[in-house]
C-alpha cells in the first residue's frame, strides 16, 4: 500500500516508484510491498458524497476510527460531516501524517468511501446501533479488514496538525548539504527512489540508472559507460542545502552535482539518429483530466498493484509520465514527446504487458485476467487519447568522457 515516504510520484518511481505498507504518495515514492506512488497531499478541501437514503446526518457525523493491520499497525480516522443531502469526509492516517478528502456513497446501511481519485476505497456496513462500521480496505489487489468505531470526545484520537508546506525558491540551484553514497547490500532485493520533503533516498541503483534519472534519459541515450556502471549498485541518502521543499527538477540538479563531485562524471552532448517512439495526441484528442494539484506541486506516479501494467498518476506532466515509464518499463528505445501538451494531469493507465516489458525487474506482469486490458499501444489511445509510434528520429545523447566509482563519504 502507500506510504508517506516518497512517488513521484515519481513508483521504483516512486519518481519511480513503488510503495510500501500503506497509504499515500508522500511526494514521490517507490517502495516495495504494494506498488503505488503518491504525492504528499495536505488537502484542505473536501468533496461531497451522494445522498444518504439510510438515515439522517446524526447517524454518521463525527470521527470514525480504527487500526489497519497491513504489515504494520496504522491508525486511521474518517472525520465525517453532513454536506447537503449527503456526506463528506476528511481521511487521516495519523501514523503517516496524511490528510486528504474522501467521497462517500450510501446504499441503505452499506457505505463506500473513496480516496485518491478512486484508487483506494473502504467498503463497509453500518451496525444496527450506528456505532461501528465493519468493512474492507481495498487498494489494488490487496484487501485488508478494517473496523471503524464512532468515537466520542473521550475516546477519539488526537489528529496532529500537519506543518505548513514551504516550497523551495523556484530559481534556486541547490546542492546536497549532506549526502552519503555506499555500495548496496549484495542480497538487497528492493529497488527504489524516494523523494521526501527534505530527503533524497536511493536504494540499489546502478550508475546508469542514476544518470538516466538525473538527466531524464533512456539508457540508450547514455554512451560510453564502463561495465561497472551497470553491475555495481549503490545506496544514496542526501539532504538539500536550501530551505523549503525542492521540485523534481531541483532534486535532479542536486543529483547531477553529486555525480560530478563524487564520481567525477563529465560528458558532452550530441545528437544521433536512432530508433525512437513518438508520443503524440491521437485523432480523438487527449483524454486526460486536468489535475487539481496539491500543496507541494510535486507529481506522484506509480503502479497501483504489486504487478506491472497498471499505472496511476497524480499532478503529472507528460514528461513526468515519460520519465517514469522509461525507468520502470523495459522499452527498447527512447520516447520523444510530440504531444504539445503542457498541463498537469490525473490519470490511470491499465494495459497487458508483453513478456519483455518487465523482464528482469522487480515489478512483474499481471496474472491472467478474465477480461484482460488491451496492450500498451491500444490502452494509450483508448484510455489517454495518446499514440505511441515506432520511428527513427534525431535524439539527444550524452557521451560520457569520464566517470569513476563514487568516492568515500
Amino acid at each position: 500500500m502507500l506510504q508517506p515516504r516518497f512517488a513521484t510520484m515519481t513508483g521504483r518511481s516512486r519518481i519511480g516508484e513503488r510503495s510500501h505498507p500503506l497509504l499515500f504518495w508522500h511526494n514521490v515514492a517507490i517502495t516495495v510491498t504494494v506498488a503505488f506512488t503518491l504525492l504528499y497531499c495536505h488537502a484542505a478541501s473536501s468533496q461531497g458524497g451522494a445522498a444518504n437514503p439510510a438515515g439522517d446526518a446524526a447517524d454518521l457525523a463525527g470521527p470514525w476510527q480504527g487500526t489497519l493491520h497491513a504489515g504494520q499497525d496504522l491508525r486511521v480516522v474518517f472525520t465525517i460531516s453532513k454536506s447537503g443531502d449527503g456526506y463528506k469526509a476528511i481521511f487521516h492516517s495519523i501514523d503517516q501524517g496524511i490528510e486528504m478528502p474522501a467521497t462517500i456513497t450510501m446504499d441503505g446501511s452499506s457505505m463506500k468511501m473513496t480516496l485518491a481519485s478512486d484508487r483506494v476505497t473502504y467498503q463497509g456496513k453500518l451496525s444496527t446501533d450506528g456505532q461501528a462500521i465493519t468493512g474492507t480496505w481495498i487498494q489494488g489487489p490487496n484487501n485488508f479488514p478494517l473496523t471503524l468505531s464512532h468515537a466520542t470526545p473521550q475516546t477519539e484520537w488526537t489528529i496532529p496538525t500537519l506543518p505548513p508546506v514551504l516550497r523551495m525558491d523556484q530559481n534556486a540551484s541547490p546542492a546536497f548539504e549532506v549526502a552519503t553514497i555506499k555500495p548496496s547490500k549484495p542480497d538487497e532485493s528492493k529497488k527504489y527512489l524516494l523523494l521526501g520533503r527534505r530527503q533524497f533516498k536511493v536504494v540499489n541503483y546502478n550508475l546508469d540508472e542514476l544518470v538516466t534519472f538525473a538527466y531524464g534519459l533512456h539508457p540508450k541515450q547514455v554512451l560510453g559507460s564502463p561495465p561497472w556502471a551497470e553491475t555495481d549498485k549503490f545506496d544514496i541518502v542526501g539532504e538539500p542545502d536550501r530551505e523549503g521543499v525542492p521540485s523534481i527538477d531541483q532534486w535532479k540538479t542536486m543529483l547531477q552535482k553529486l555525480l560530478a563531485e563524487r564520481c567525477q562524471l563529465s560528458f558532452h552532448r550530441d545528437r544521433r539518429e536512432m530508433p525512437v517512439y513518438i508520443l503524440s495526441v491521437s485523432k480523438t484528442g487527449p483524454r486526460l483530466a486536468t489535475s487539481l494539484g496539491n500543496a507541494m506541486g510535486l507529481p506522484g506516479m506509480g503502479f497501483r498493484s504489486g504487478v506491472g501494467g497498471d499505472i496511476a498518476a497524480f499532478n503529472a506532466s507528460i514528461n513526468d509520465f515519460i520519465n517514469f515509464f522509461t525507468r520502470n518499463v523495459k522499452l527498447d528505445r527512447p520516447i520523444l514527446n510530440q504531444t504539445g501538451l503542457t498541463g498537469r494531469y490525473d490519470f490511470t493507465l491499465d494495459w497487458s504487458p508483453d513478456d519483455s516489458q518487465f523482464n528482469g525487474m522487480a515489478i512483474t506482469a499481471p496474472p491472467n485476467k478474465t477480461n484482460p486490458p488491451p496492450n500498451l499501444y491500444v490502452a494509450l489511445q483508448e484510455q489517454l487519447g495518446l499514440k505511441l509510434t515506432a520511428a527513427k528520429a534525431m535524439a539527444d545523447v550524452y557521451v560520457l568522457d569520464r566517470v569513476e566509482k563514487p568516492s568515500a563519504n
